[in-house]
This record gives structure tokens, C-alpha cells and sequence, in this order.
């Protein structure tokens, strides 16, 4: 079922927090993040807190920084918005340097650098430690919506068959002697595009048939197994901290 790209963000190593279960870490990041979007923007001391206590989980889970690092990038879009925001953003200015900024804009800015930083590298950290299946399955136990979580079972697991599929029909299309680039080459895509679609839906249909063959009822069964309280407490040692860094954030600014 796995192909390379699913686990191109797990980090194949040995912590306590890839023995915890899938659904504890994803609750545990989830209150982490909203605890760092609800902290107030202009308490910048706060998502110092907040950044040294997602360092600190990273240390001991023994994810290398150098893991993490380079899948930051992702963020890349928000950053450039987030630097346009004190050229466009309205209300009053301040000059810094030569240049003349929007006050608000520049609390927009590091408002979302900050906290989009701080969530990315959350998600960053799960997801080194999760296998994408087992965050499906962690889903399932939070109890998400069934068919929600199905169809992102699916999107997982045929993820890497349609990445194959798309680079058998590049190497098709090269072996014919085509080279993208121009506005000429827009239609051969068009139809690479449309081909792979029409592949992609019929297999579907196959699945879905073969599914219901064996008896599908359009539920997921997913063992719920008991969580040991230790994993629990351990999991959650990162967003109640950050909870405590929130409440002191609203009292002392």
C-alpha cells in the first residue's frame, strides 16, 4: 500500500512518542495549536514560550532538526503574504527605515508568521512520527465524520498508484519525443491531465464495486483498543503548557 512519497515526512526512528497513539498525538497537537492561535498577538514573548516548547518535544522525540527543517519550506506562501501585508494593509503608518509600513499591517504579518510557524512545525512533527494510516485510523477513534475519514483513507492509500500512473504516462510521453515547455505544449497536457482523471475515476468504480462484493456497509471499523493513562499524561504535557503560557499571555501582556 505504501510508496515512497507517504513516507517521505516519517522519520524511521525509535521514541517514546511514536509509541504513542495516533489519536492522543492528534487531540495533543490540535490543543496545541489552538492554544498558540488564541494567544494574543501582541504578547510576543508568549510564542517564545510556545516556540521553546515545541523545541523541546522535538529534542526528546528525536526527530533530527535537519528532518524538520527543510519541510518547512511548505509555508513559503504565507510568508509571502505575510510580507506583503505592511505595504497594503491600511491604517496608520510608521516609518521603519526608508520605508513607510502600515501599523496593522505589520501586526497582520507577524501575527501570521508566528503562529503559522509554530502550527506548521506541530503538524511537521506529528506527521514525522505518524505513518499517514495510523493518523487515518487516530481519526476514526476521535470520531470524526465516517465518510470523511474514508475518503481520506482512500486518498492515502491510492495516492502513490496515481503518482505511478502519472509517471508512466510522462515517460510515454517522452519516449515519443515530447518536451514540455511554451503554450504548445498546454494541449498534450490538457489531455494528460483528462486521461489520467478518467483512469482515475474508473478505478474508483472497480474499488467501489469490489467493496461492496465483500459486503461494504459504507462504515469504518477501526479496534479501539485502551490507552495506557501514561500516554496520555505525556502526550498532553505540551498543549496544557501551552495552555498555561496562553492564560499568562491574557493576564500579563
Amino acid at each position: 500500500m505504501a510508496g515512497s512519497h507517504h513516507h517521505a515526512l516519517v522519520h524511521h526512528g525509535h521514541s517514546w512518542l511514536q509509541a504513542v497513539p495516533a489519536h492522543v498525538k492528534i487531540l495533543a497537537t490540535f490543543l496545541f495549536v489552538l492554544a498558540v492561535v488564541t494567544t494574543p498577538r501582541e504578547a510576543v514573548w508568549a510564542f517564545g514560550a510556545h516556540a521553546a516548547l515545541l523545541v523541546a518535544v522535538v529534542l526528546a522525540s528525536r526527530v533530527p532538526l535537519r528532518h524538520l527543517a527543510p519541510r518547512l519550506l511548505v509555508e513559503v506562501p504565507f510568508v509571502v503574504f505575510a510580507g506583503l501585508l505592511p505595504f497594503v494593509a491600511t491604517g496608520p503608518r510608521i516609518e521603519v527605515g526608508p520605508l513607510l509600513l502600515s501599523q496593522a499591517g505589520l501586526w497582520g504579518a507577524w501575527s501570521l508568521l508566528a503562529k503559522g510557524t509554530l502550527g506548521v512545525g506541530a503538524s511537521l512533527l506529528l506527521a514525522a512520527t505518524t505513518p499517514a494510516p495510523e493518523i487515518v485510523t487516530g481519526l476514526a477513534r476521535l470520531r470524526l465524520p465516517a465518510q470523511l475519514v474514508l475518503i481520506l483513507g482512500f486518498m492515502v492509500r491510492y495516492a502513490d498508484v496515481i503518482s505511478r500512473q502519472l509517471q508512466a504516462m510522462r515517460v510515454a510521453r517522452e519516449s515519443r519525443g515530447f518536451r514540455g515547455g511554451g503554450l504548445r505544449s498546454w494541449p498534450v497536457l490538457a489531455s494528460t491531465a483528462g486521461a489520467l482523471f478518467i483512469r482515475s475515476y474508473e478505478r474508483g468504480e472497480r474499488v467501489h464495486l469490489a467493496m461492496l462484493s465483500r459486503g461494504h456497509d459504507g462504515r469504518l471499523h477501526v479496534e479501539r483498543t485502551p490507552v495506557a493513562a501514561t500516554s496520555w499524561a505525556v502526550a498532553m504535557l505540551l498543549p496544557l503548557a501551552a495552555a498555561v503560557v496562553l492564560v499568562a499571555a491574557r493576564v500579563v501582556p
